[in-house]
């Protein structure tokens, strides 16, 4: 099993100087860079404060400027609020900037109120079909002089320009959840992306079965590599879990308003629910937030990570942004790479 990580430039409350901020998240990224990780990404959100990253290109390119082997990636770029051309164009550009580092992550969109500003009227759950009608295009625009007429997009014969260095072109990463978008993976041969949220391990289990029954409905098509993302903090002794469990609860309290759209976001925060609202529901339980998400010491995060690395799980994705303490998460970082990793040697090629 190898090992991605992901994380955001995140402001927990106003007082938080941007400056170390940023400096904090490329730290983390070159402690991934030299310890082994396969993969760094940058997410794509807007105006919200806990997700900094109105332009992952941009991260990523300042990224690829201060490491030296790690690959880099958007995870993922919200399909419905680019235009095609755009799109192929700052995508292989970050491929020639990164020397061929590039991971081309694609995804629907997460939050409507995200949706109500950056596409008003287009419903969440309909981006799905922006992300299906754009790849192709992505991809026939990295090949060559392409002409569209689609849907939601139509233009005359234009290229990609740069093209990327990777050929055909670099790795695809689709963020999936829902069966049909496991359906379209395998047939574009795409990577697959998933998060089982705070859900217990049968949430990856089931995500696995929807990867099994893509592909046994596509014969013929490789196996894409299936990787699997948690909220991860190694601690040295047990009983400091509650020091990330604490932090998970405050920040997945904000992620549940910007699930329901509760629009109670004051300049770019947005106001965690009170917990006795969620207190009888079990992604929200300290105990179970414990066991389901990559909390632990190094043997116990070993032992979780044992399971993943059974189901048929490839790459486990370290989500390092939880609202936790820069000192923490750096001390994370290093527990994680020291005595977690070498737990799961890397297949060799």
């Amino acid at each position: 099993m190898k090992f991605q990580l992901a994380i955001n430039m995140e402001r927990v409350a106003p007082d938080v100087d941007m400056r170390d901020v940023e400096r904090h998240t490329l730290e983390m990224v070159q402690m991934a860079d030299d310890g082994g990780f396969e993969i760094a990404w940058a997410a794509e959100h807007h105006a919200l404060e806990m997700t900094i990253a109105p332009g992952p290109f941009q991260i990523l390119t300042w990224w690829a400027a201060h490491t030296s082997r790690i690959r880099l990636g958007p995870a993922v770029v919200v399909a419905p609020y680019w235009h095609p051309i755009r799109l192929a164009g700052e995508a292989a550009l970050l491929d020639l900037y990164s020397g061929g580092r590039l991971e081309f992550g694609i995804g629907s969109g997460a939050y409507q109120r995200e949706f109500d500003r950056m596409h008003p009227g287009l419903k969440q759950s309909e981006g799905y079909k922006y992300m299906h009608e754009m790849l192709p295009a992505v991809k026939a625009l990295w090949n060559g002089d392409y002409e569209h007429n689609g849907e939601f997009w139509s233009f005359p014969a234009a290229t990609s320009v740069p093209k990327p260095l990777q050929k055909p072109h670099p790795p695809i990463w689709v963020a999936a959840r829902a069966p049909i978008t496991y359906d379209y993976a395998v047939k574009q041969e795409c990577n697959i992306l998933s998060w089982p949220l705070t859900r217990p391990m049968s949430e990856v289990e089931l995500y696995k079965e929807r990867l099994d029954t893509a592909l046994a409905d596509n014969p013929g098509k490789p196996r894409p590599i299936f990787a699997a993302m948690r909220h991860t903090a190694v601690y040295d002794r047990k009983q400091d879990w509650e020091v990330p469990v604490k932090a998970a609860m405050r920040q997945l309290s904000q992620f549940e308003n910007l699930f329901k759209n509760m629009g109670d976001v004051e300049n770019g925060f947005p106001k965690a629910i009170e917990f006795s609202e969620l207190e009888n529901r079990d992604e929200y339980n300290p105990r179970m937030l414990q066991e389901h998400m990559m909390f632990g010491t190094p043997e116990e995060v070993i032992a979780k990570l044992g399971l993943y690395d059974a189901l048929g799980v490839d790459h486990f994705t370290y989500y390092a942004s939880m609202g936790l303490g820069f000192k923490e998460q750096k001390r994370s970082l290093a527990l994680f790479i020291e005595e977690v990793m070498p737990a799961f040697p890397r297949a060799t090629a």
